[in-house]
């Protein structure tokens, strides 16, 4: 038996729409966790940019970072400028426009810092500069601070986020791996005190030298850390791969990770560890 009338029924097709209306609809205002796929209102994000549910760190700038990290900083090597050596096609306009997003002259940001008081070399790498890609400059960036480090006797902390190796350098971007793990070897012989953070993502070239050269190595919750991608893993080992393989607490179970701190303990964690390190006379006292 048919109750209503379709003629009189306030169907889809009778609807018209106010485009004028819509278009003053803010967007954005809901951000859904890609983590743990709750949603939440943007302003719960709060200063530290984290999910109020799994607080995943969503990935920001290391300007970004910088504001709610240290008391006071010093920026080092701003002149920095990557000649574009395979002279790859377009790869000068991008370089421009990851420039303008993040101020940094390159995908990570260096210099002299006191968080809480304790002094120390700090480097953040920029997500959102190339996807933190590790090319010449970064590279030479990340070894000046560890040459600069050692030389005033300093311990240093080193933010990562990066997806690789920059493939517009080709080869001159993996040199970068063998050239910064000898300035942290160097560090290391001065019986210096190394902390990595491992932020997301940490990945490829990255995570395969220096990320993880940490005396200590901690990571925020839900950080993607891992070599390989998830598909690049499967298409090698035809199976498929476990959702949370390269989540920070699955790497944190496998005992290549020492701690996942959240973003609202960072600063009070790193001094404490800066301190603690200082009070034991250096990294092998």
């Amino acid at each position: 038996m048919q109750l209503f009338d379709e003629l009189k029924t306030l169907g889809h097709k009778h609807v018209k729409v106010n485009k004028e209306a819509q278009q003053k609809v803010p967007t954005g205002l809901w951000i859904s966790c890609p983590k743990c796929h709750q949603s939440f209102y943007h302003k719960d994000l709060g200063v530290y940019q984290a999910c109020p549910s799994c607080a995943y760190g969503f990935r920001i700038t290391a300007r970004e970072r910088l504001e709610w990290l240290v008391d006071d900083f010093k920026e080092m090597d701003t002149d920095l400028i990557t000649k574009d050596p395979l002279e790859f096609p377009g790869y000068m306009d991008k370089l421009t426009k990851a420039r303008k997003i993040t101020n940094l002259n390159d995908s990570v940001l260096t210099g002299i810092a006191k968080i809480n008081n304790q002094e120390c070399a700090l480097g953040i790498m920029d997500p959102k500069f190339i996807m933190g890609s590790l090319g010449t400059i970064t590279g030479e960036k990340i070894t000046r601070l560890f040459e600069e480090a050692t030389r005033k006797n300093l311990p240093l902390v080193l933010f990562t986020a990066s997806g690789g190796a920059r493939m517009q350098e080709g080869i001159f971007s993996l040199m970068q791996m063998a050239k910064v793990s000898q300035a942290v070897k160097r560090h290391s012989n001065a019986g210096l005190f190394y902390l990595t953070v491992l932020t997301d993502p940490t990945t490829g070239g990255v995570t395969a030298s220096f990320a993880m050269q940490g005396d200590i190595i901690i990571s925020e919750p839900r950080a993607l850390v891992g070599f390989a991608g998830k598909r690049v893993i499967e298409q090698t080992i035809h199976q498929r791969v476990p959702e949370d393989l390269q989540d920070a607490e699955t790497v944190l179970a496998e005992g290549f990770i020492d701690a996942i701190v959240s973003r609202d303990k960072q600063k009070d964690t790193i001094a404490w560890l800066l301190e603690m390190n200082k009070k034991k006379g250096g990294r092998h006292g």
